[in-house]
């Protein structure tokens, strides 16, 4: 005589949760991502002397430059910092990103899945 529910524990009602709660979490996952999206995040360098902002989408909305650090004799100096407040930025992001979806699936990205 066959197996009925497929060999799922607890049958097709097991499976059907299952199913629900994975779409579910896909559904929290893509509110998270469009939140994210939509975030901001400034990070300086040189104590101040720059400033970027980079939406969720990983997009430089805005460098912002003082005065004092704009030297021509020294623009390794300047780049080095542009590049400096860029890189936190994206780290930030990814951050924020990370905790969003460890929040949805109860542990690290990609792990925590009821199933």
């Amino acid at each position: 005589m066959a197996k009925r529910g497929g060999g799922f524990p607890g049958g097709m009602g097991n499976m059907n949760n299952l199913m629900k709660q994975a779409q579910k979490m896909q559904r929290q996952m893509e509110e998270a991502a469009k939140q994210l999206e939509e975030q901001e995040i400034t990070t300086t360098a040189g104590g101040g002397a720059v400033s970027v902002t980079m939406s969720g989408k990983k997009e430089i909305t805005k460098i912002t430059l003082s005065e004092e650090v704009v030297d021509p004799d020294d623009i390794e100096m300047l780049e080095d910092l542009i590049m400096a407040a860029t890189n936190e930025a994206i780290r930030k992001v990814d951050e924020l990103s990370q905790q969003s979806m460890s929040a949805i699936t109860g542990g690290p990205a990609g792990g925590g899945f009821p199933f």
